[in-house]
């Protein structure tokens, strides 16, 4: 079998680890889950439908809120200087504005912190790992991947779950959203934790929304025109982000899971093709020639806030995506990356360029702002429970 490659690697690693970790203070295993609470008042427009919801990790307010306080807590990582909000910053709509993340030992990650807006619906995680399906065994992976270091958590547990236990405030936080749990101060709940805050990170209120249900000054002349363009099939913007979720990999509750990636002519392949870091896409865990550089298409919700853009930071703004789709690939003229795009025989057959004037540009661009929901970059639910 070829050899599965970095995002494996770190995925394998990030669930050994989980396994050998020691979970709490005691060797009893926690009890099986309480009955599943009430229903969750997901406070969704009435034509948005719920997100599926795992059985074993019931949606609760105290949960949610002690989730939120780990999201934030820098005492999570190696020398309490990161946490997941270093790479998920709430105003850059849970990005972090740079095209590789930064880690605690100076490493950088091989792609681009993905935006967290309705990350509920996504029944895949990661840019290009079909394999990482949850929520909680994500947060594993910048907890505990060494290669490259994100967090550390698991160079010193035990000193970090101590740290924790004797945090009055917090381990009653943990007490309230696990009480059937006699030791409730593990790994596996702080996942647990941290997978239903992010549940909790909806963003449907943007002009668009506002427009779409009514009120039709929401957007402006110039978003409505763009409107128009991205939903033709002159520009096949839609076929990979649709709404409401503007993606194509998408899950509601009661529905078949849709996983998608797509080759988007970023690069080129060849006989003298060098891949940069990060760059193999799906390849890096299935080892098929035919999954080379496919990824899966980010939400454009908060598109405007969550620059630079692509996988690997490559466009430093909405005009160069578009730019980039305009010529229905990216061509580089020399270095080891050099090739054109435009011409990858796996490359999405929905990117085949078009033509773009300047003022469709310009309108395609004020649409693109329009799905901005200000609510959810300031939402003080979803900010840092440590600030002042």
């Amino acid at each position: 079998m070829a050899a599965l490659g970095q995002t494996t690697r770190l995925w394998g690693v990030a669930v050994a680890a989980a396994i050998a970790l020691p979970l709490g203070g005691c060797a009893t295993p926690p009890p099986a889950p309480a009955p599943t609470p009430a229903a969750w008042d997901w406070g969704l427009p009435a034509d948005v439908p719920p997100p599926a919801v795992p059985a074993d990790n019931p949606m609760s307010r105290e949960k949610a809120e002690l989730g939120r306080w780990l999201f934030y807590d820098k005492r999570l990582s190696v020398d309490n200087s990161t946490s997941c909000a270093s790479c998920h910053v709430q105003s850059k709509a849970f990005t972090d504005g740079q095209a590789r993340s930064l880690g605690p030992t100076g490493q950088h990650t091989p792609r681009s912190s993905m935006a967290l807006a309705n990350v509920a619906y996504h029944p895949v995680l990661t840019w290009g790992n079909p394999l990482m399906t949850s929520l909680e065994v994500q947060a594993l992976v910048p907890l505990t991947s060494e290669e490259p270091l994100e967090m550390g958590f698991s160079r010193r547990p035990q000193e970090i779950l101590t740290t924790l236990r004797e945090d009055a405030a917090m381990s009653g936080r943990f007490a309230a959203s696990f009480p059937e749990d006699p030791a409730p101060v593990r790994l596996s709940n702080i996942l647990k934790a941290l997978a239903t805050f992010q549940r909790t990170l909806l963003s449907f209120h943007s002009p668009y929304d506002r427009a779409a249900r009514g009120d039709v000054d929401a957007m402006s002349p110039a978003a409505r025109r763009g409107h128009t363009l991205f939903f033709s099939e002159r520009l096949e913007c839609f076929h990979c982000h649709d709404a409401p979720f503007f993606s194509d990999s998408t899950q509601v509750a009661g529905q078949p899971a849709v996983k998608l990636f797509h080759n988007t002519g970023l690069y080129a392949i060849g006989p003298n093709q060098v891949y940069p870091e990060g760059s193999t896409g799906v390849f890096e865990v299935t080892g098929s020639a035919n999954d080379m550089g496919k990824f899966r298409a980010p939400t454009l919700r908060n598109i405007a806030v969550t620059a630079p853009y692509f996988h690997d930071g490559s466009a430093a703004t909405l005009a160069d995506v578009l730019d980039h789709y305009r010529v229905g690939g990216r061509t580089i003229t020399e270095g080891p990356h050099a090739g054109v795009g435009s011409k990858h025989r796996l490359k999405s057959p929905f990117i085949r360029g078009f033509a773009l004037s300047e003022s469709e540009k310009a309108d395609l661009i004020a649409f693109l702002e329009s799905l901005t929901d200000e609510s959810f970059l300031t939402n003080p639910a979803f900010s840092d429970p440590f600030a002042p």
